[in-house]
This record gives structure tokens, C-alpha cells and sequence, in this order.
């Protein structure tokens, strides 16, 4: 099974979701729901993370996370094991609780944190378990608006400085926010990620992207890392290796043309960056197959590794891809 991206650094947000095992409950009682509380209390002192909203749903639970150190993938291992000890000796069970790995995804805390917040504290309407937000007991949100007290490890007041000036404005403004069931106001924070795992605008991607992405990982190993790094338009790819090799895209797109290296490293570099699938390129490269690309982009990539000149222009046609791309995001 593919390991999930994990991309942590100091002072990351992040929305985890983790769900029970072949979709059975998590929680089965109140006092359930309390002992979760009492680990996400000690995760906090723990590790030092920092939770600004919680939704325990019955077979899943979400967090929206901030992390002054990289420790995420402990802080969230040790509250999931913590818990499933307790609950499997409550129940004299054995087996996993939680369906596999927990998922993380990587939130741009200035464009999408209220949002997300937002999206957290609406789920059991969504789930037709509560008639609103307020009537759910077991979510972070009664504590926002000032129908529960907020307990020490729950940071509200961040969120709430959002909605204004005085303690009372903005609860009424978050009230408002969160309640307002006019869906043309509310970003679906499930449709404005990028491979599943970032949520954030072009800029915040290609910002973590350069910053924690190597650019020599195993892309094969981690799916949604081939996703994030395929933002590239084919014709950005053919039109920098024309730039390299002094010919003109009709030289790359058409089959037929012996030894030519032009041709060959722009079905390297797609197979690379454009997420399409290799049957998609095959059209794209005049018609050949799915297994011809795939035979050819091995060839390709171990000349590529073991002859430095043709390494270097690749180098070179990288860089140029990386231009083309930073040019896009700040216009």
C-alpha cells in the first residue's frame, strides 16, 4: 500500500481526519467521547501541538491542527493508539480501530483556516445527526459560540480574532459564519486541494512544493507527489526541450524520427510532470502506446542517470519548466 504524504514543518496547519476500520464506530458512548478528549488533552501537552477545532463524528473524527514542531505523524500515532488501547481492554477486543494510516492535509491557514473551521463544525448537519452545529455535543464548536466552556488545551480565541474587534462581535459573526446554510458563501474545502493532501491557493502549493518536495523522490512510491509535481502543461514541456535542442515541436510530437533524443526526453519529462496517464501521452506523442511510452521512459531515464551531458540539458529544461511555472503563479 502507498505510504500518504506527510509534509511537516514548524507552525503547519493541518485538517486529519482518521476513520474506523471498515467504517464501524469509534464511538459507542459518552464516555467514549470523554476518554478521547482526556488523549487529545494529553496529545497537546505532549507534543505541543495545538488544536483550534474538533468534530468527533461516530465512526471518525476531525481535527484542525497546528504544529509549532514537525511532529504531526507522532502526535496523531500515539492519540490513535492511546485510544484504541482503551477502547479495545474496554471492549475485551483485538484488532485495529482506525482504517489504516490517518489522513493529513496540509492547510494554507490565511485562505482556508475559517473556512475549514467552518466545515469541521457543520459535519453532523451533514450528516443529518444534528439540526445544527450548536445541538452536537461533541465538537469544539458549543465551546466557540459560548454554550460550553472552553477547556484549557482548545485555542478558540485565534479564530474568533477573525470576526472582529470585541469578544461578543465576533462570537455573533462566527455564529453567523458557521450556521449560515447559504452554500454559495462556503468554499468546499473538499474541492480546492491539490492531490488530496494540500489545500491552498497556487502560491502556498508551489511554495511547499520547492520548499519540502525533493525533487528526486520516489513518485512512484508516494502517488499523490506525482500529482502535486504534474501542474505542467505539455506544451510547456515541448516548448522548453525545443529551446534546448534548436528544433521545433512537429520533430517531437511525430513518430517516425530515429535517435531523437528531443523526443525521447520530452516523453521523460511528461510522464514527469503532466499526471496524464501514459495511454494520454501516447495520443499526445502521435499515437503510440501506453507500453511504448512506459519502455521508453525507462530507457530514457537510465541514459539520463549514467550521461552527464544529456543530464545536464535535462538539468537545464527543468529549470526552464520551474521559470515558466513561478512566472504563472505570481501573475
Amino acid at each position: 500500500m502507498a505510504r500518504p504524504l506527510r509534509i511537516e514543518y514548524e507552525g503547519a496547519y493541518y485538517h486529519v481526519i482518521s476513520r474506523g476500520n471498515a467504517g464501524e464506530h469509534i464511538f459507542k458512548g459518552v464516555r467514549d467521547h470523554r476518554k478521547f478528549l482526556e488523549y487529545l488533552e494529553k496529545a497537546v501537552d505532549r507534543f505541543s501541538i495545538i488544536i483550534h477545532s474538533y468534530c468527533l463524528m461516530p465512526n471518525h473524527y476531525h481535527l484542525l491542527i497546528e504544529t509549532p514542531y514537525p511532529n504531526l505523524s507522532r502526535s496523531i500515532q500515539w492519540l490513535n493508539v492511546s485510544y484504541a488501547s482503551y477502547f479495545n481492554k474496554k471492549r475485551k477486543r483485538s484488532g485495529h480501530l482506525f482504517q489504516g494510516r490517518f489522513k493529513s492535509i496540509l492547510v494554507d491557514a490565511d485562505e482556508y483556516l475559517t473556512h475549514l473551521s467552518r466545515y469541521i463544525h457543520r459535519n453532523p448537519v451533514k450528516a443529518n445527526i444534528a439540526l445544527n452545529p450548536g445541538a452536537f455535543p461533541w465538537s469544539s464548536y458549543p465551546a466557540f459560540i459560548g454554550n460550553a466552556p472552553v477547556p484549557d488545551w482548545l485555542e478558540t480565541k485565534f479564530l474568533l480574532s477573525l470576526f472582529g474587534r470585541e469578544e461578543r462581535e465576533r462570537i455573533i459573526n462566527y455564529r453567523q459564519f458557521v450556521e449560515d446554510n447559504n452554500d454559495e458563501v462556503f468554499h468546499n474545502v473538499t474541492t480546492a486541494m491539490s492531490a488530496g493532501c494540500i489545500l491552498g491557493g497556487e502560491k502556498f502549493v508551489k511554495w511547499v512544493t520547492d520548499t519540502f518536495l525533493p525533487g528526486d523522490g520516489n513518485i512512484q512510491e508516494i502517488p499523490q507527489l506525482k500529482k502535486v509535481k504534474s501542474a505542467v502543461p505539455i506544451e510547456v514541456i515541448i516548448q522548453r526541450v525545443c529551446v534546448e535542442y534548436q528544433c521545433c515541436p512537429r520533430n517531437i510530437l511525430e513518430k517516425g524520427h530515429k535517435d531523437n533524443m528531443a523526443r525521447d526526453i520530452s516523453i521523460y519529462l511528461a510522464r514527469d510532470y503532466c499526471g496524464m496517464t501514459c495511454c494520454d501521452l501516447g495520443n499526445q506523442f502521435g499515437g503510440v502506446s501506453g507500453a511504448a511510452i512506459t519502455a521508453r521512459y525507462k530507457k530514457i531515464a537510465s541514459t539520463v542517470e549514467n550521461n552527464d551531458s544529456i543530464k545536464r540539458k535535462v538539468d537545464n529544461i527543468k529549470m526552464r519548466i520551474s521559470d515558466a511555472q513561478a512566472h504563472n503563479v505570481s501573475r
